[in-house]
């Protein structure tokens, strides 16, 4: 095998792994690397239909690419939903993903706290990206329980939706934020929250409370 068989394969292995990735923004940012390659191998082949092809993917995946990293913060695409803690919709979907929210967010037991519980879906159009379930703890804190992000959107941030919004804990009367202690892989630090301990607090800015 030739190095310029090599690349090919390289190229369709990318586009097969590709395909086999959950997470969106992964997915088309190893597509079109795959399309790349390809199209430098098909073009040093002379085979120009196939350049043309991947020349089409290659511009599908940027147009999606651009779009996704240009909304991944928009308010408009990302909306928060508050539901009721014994919402069904709600359980339906703790339920669904219960095994991933348990590798993420292990010790998670939202059934055990009863004091002014809160629950978010954070949500694009129709479709669940997350969901973010906190408690009274100690009078003005909010403890975070949950704060998870379906496979698909798992390379952004939504939860940063409901933190953005302060209102939704300074009209309870919280001063401060706390993130969910033992979390795997948190973002929190590119919210505006410190580090403390073994979790991440974000404290309420001053404006929010009048």
């Amino acid at each position: 095998m030739n190095w310029l068989d090599m690349i090919g394969w390289t190229g369709s292995a990318l586009l097969v792994w590709s395909l086999l990735q959950a997470r969106i923004l992964r997915l088309r940012a190893l597509n079109l690397v795959g399309c790349v390659v390809l199209i430098g191998y098909n073009a040093a082949l002379a085979v120009w239909p196939m350049v043309g092809l991947n020349v089409v993917l290659a511009v599908i995946n940027v147009w999606y690419l651009r779009r996704m990293l240009a909304t991944r913060h928009d308010e408009q695409t990302y909306q928060v939903v508050e539901v009721g803690v014994d919402d069904q919709f709600l359980a339906h979907t703790l339920r669904v993903h219960a095994a991933d929210i348990a590798r993420f967010n292990p010790g998670f037991h939202w059934g055990e706290h009863t004091a002014r519980r809160s629950a978010f879906l954070v949500v694009r159009a129709d479709e669940v990206v997350g969901v973010v379930l906190a408690h009274a703890e100690g009078g003005d804190t909010a403890q975070v329980d949950l704060d998870y992000v379906t496979p698909p959107f798992r390379d952004f941030t939504p939860g940063e939706f409901v933190y953005r919004r302060s209102s939704l804990f300074t009209d309870r009367g919280f001063r401060r934020v706390v993130s969910p202690p033992g979390m795997v892989a948190p973002y929190y630090h590119r919210l505006g929250f410190r580090a403390e301990d073994d979790a991440y607090v974000l404290d309420l800015p001053a404006a929010a409370r009048a």
